[in-house]
């Protein structure tokens, strides 16, 4: 293990693991809750903006995900002083990050998909 900075990489890497599985369970709440899609009892209005903020904060930091794993690449690509641990873990993050959120998008629209082809 001496490879990714001994014991201290090795909690990196597992913290690391806890936040990309805690950010899977919420997309996976996410997706779940579009495609179920119950009518709301009372305030529909405020739970269609919860999801829409929800979404636009999920997609926000992908975004801030990838430009991080950009930033430190360039920086290693120039010679700076960075490890280049950090920086595959930045781009396996922001890969990881991309793929849950491509995931979510397919299921709504296989979600709108199904609803539009319902009879009226």
């Amino acid at each position: 293990m001496s490879a990714i900075g001994g014991v201290g990489g090795v909690d990196r890497v597992m913290a690391l693991r806890a936040q990309i599985l805690e950010r899977n369970a919420a997309l996976n709440r996410v997706s779940g809750s579009a495609a179920a899609a119950p009518a709301p009892v009372t305030g529909g209005a405020t739970n269609a903006a919860s999801f829409s903020d929800t979404m636009q904060s999920a997609i926000a930091k992908v975004n801030e995900g990838q430009q991080k794993a950009s930033a430190l690449s360039e920086q290693y690509e120039r010679g700076e002083t960075v490890d280049i641990a950090k920086v595959m873990l930045a781009r396996q993050e922001a890969s990881v990050g991309f793929e849950a959120t491509l995931q979510v998008r397919n299921k709504i629209l296989s979600a709108y998909k199904d609803i539009m082809s319902m009879p009226v």
